[in-house]
């Protein structure tokens, strides 16, 4: 039940903040897209990092992947409120397609605590991951 509210809550307040930035314009509509873009850089920071720490710490694949595709999830939910603001759109759908491509490595992973994991395969889909998140940072300042 936790998830489905926070869930709920986050499509909310996304759509009400990204409102802003489909909006643009001058006057009070490019402060609040400014607002807006802080909230979305906010979110999307915040599930870059999860995504990353998830793929750091390892333990039971499955749980890794189910916690990246909830993260996919949260990404697609931003994607559905951001309006008619296409490059904005782009960036989230790399940014989702960085994670949904490390949730399908997550499910590769060894089940067992003591096997060896290629750390190198692990820090890739993390710059993956990062790389996707600047650019969607990126989407705001171009503006």
């Amino acid at each position: 039940m936790q998830r489905i509210t926070t869930s709920a809550a986050l499509v909310f307040a996304s759509a009400l903040l990204l409102s802003g930035c489909a909006a643009g314009g001058g006057g009070e509509g490019a402060g609040s897209s400014v607002d807006a873009c802080t909230a979305v850089e906010s979110e999307v920071r915040d599930i870059s990092n999860g995504a990353q720490n998830a793929l750091a710490a390892g333990g039971d694949p499955s749980e890794t992947q189910a916690t990246l595709e909830g993260y996919s999830e949260r990404i697609m939910a931003i994607d559905r409120t951001g309006g008619d603001d296409t490059q904005l759109s782009d960036a989230l759908d790399e940014l989702d397609a960085s994670i949904q491509d490390a949730a399908e490595f997550a499910g590769t992973l060894p089940s067992d605590p003591d096997a060896e994991v290629d750390a190198d395969a692990v820090a890739e889909h993390q710059a993956a991951i990062q790389d996707a998140a600047d650019a969607v940072g990126e989407t705001c300042t171009d503006d």
